[in-house]
């Protein structure tokens, strides 16, 4: 069943709080690797997904909020659905064009500040140097306008822009997507992959 705009942000932030409360509450969700939440936004949320892909869900394209809805089906609920897939990244195209247009309407100006970290995350999951550049450019800002509780959260959403902007300055691309995307590995990104924290 096709869900709507508001069910798909509640699901993903809850209940209205800090954006630190809100991280430490649905931060395994968001970046952890679960079987059971994978099943979750799978049983959930794979309809609509399908929906989005076939172009059904330009109506969620209006408000701040509901675009926010849909980056977060192109940009987020595909890595659940389809992990370690191919089909894992077939709509960050989408999900990053949405950003851009999401940007130049100003809807970041409408959102909470937890909510701006998943409408720019597209920029940070694209394998192009100047959107990470980009990317890291509006966490900065984030980080400069947030108050002293959450500054570390958001510190750390910086930290990580800059570490996949590193990563792609170096590499042109993720390295940790190619076998799954069925690239060849250079031996350079094969040493790289042997490292801690080299798979994002």
């Amino acid at each position: 069943m096709i869900t709507q705009p508001e069910h798909v942000l509640a699901f993903w932030f809850g209940p209205a709080a800090s954006a630190a409360e809100t991280a430490a509450r649905q931060g395994k969700l968001w970046f952890g690797k679960s079987e059971a939440n994978d099943r979750l936004v799978t049983d959930r949320f794979r309809d609509t997904l399908i929906a989005a892909r076939a172009g059904a869900l330009g109506h969620w394209r209006t408000t701040p909020r509901d675009r926010l809805a849909l980056i977060l089906v192109f940009d987020q609920f595909p890595h659940h659905i389809h992990r370690d897939q191919p089909l894992a990244f077939a709509t960050d195209p989408q999900a990053l064009e949405l950003a851009l247009t999401a940007l130049g309407e100003g809807d970041d100006r409408h959102l909470t500040p937890i909510e701006r970290v998943f409408l720019y995350l597209p920029f940070e999951h694209a394998e192009s140097l100047s959107m990470q550049e980009h990317a890291v450019a509006l966490y900065d800002a984030l980080l400069r306008e947030a108050n002293a509780d959450d500054r570390d959260l958001f510190a750390s959403f910086l930290d990580y822009a800059r570490q996949h902007r590193d990563v792609v300055a170096r590499f042109g691309r993720f390295p940790h997507r190619n076998e799954i995307l069925g690239r060849a590995s250079t031996p350079e990104e094969i040493e790289f992959l042997k490292q801690p924290g080299s798979r994002f």
